[in-house]
């Protein structure tokens, strides 16, 4: 399964609207931080990386194309 196609299917069982572009900032409908540890939890665990303190930038996580990015860059 593609990268994009695991963060969406992920985002979709906490996301507040049935469908949501790649662009579409998730965090405006999800803010809540047990989202925010899981959306982490997540990512380490599905794409085996570590997120660093100083990567928790909201900006790397706000959007599935955000993600990959960050992802993408993470696994290089």
């Amino acid at each position: 399964m593609e990268i994009k196609e695991k963060i969406r299917k992920f985002v979709a069982n906490f996301i507040k609207t049935e469908e949501f572009g790649d662009d579409d900032n998730i965090l405006l409908s999800t803010v809540n931080s047990l989202f925010a540890m899981q959306l982490i939890i997540f990512i380490e665990n599905e794409f085996d990386i570590e997120v660093d303190n100083d990567e928790l930038d909201l900006n790397n996580f706000n959007s599935v194309n955000a993600i990959a990015d960050y992802i993408a860059f993470k696994t290089k």
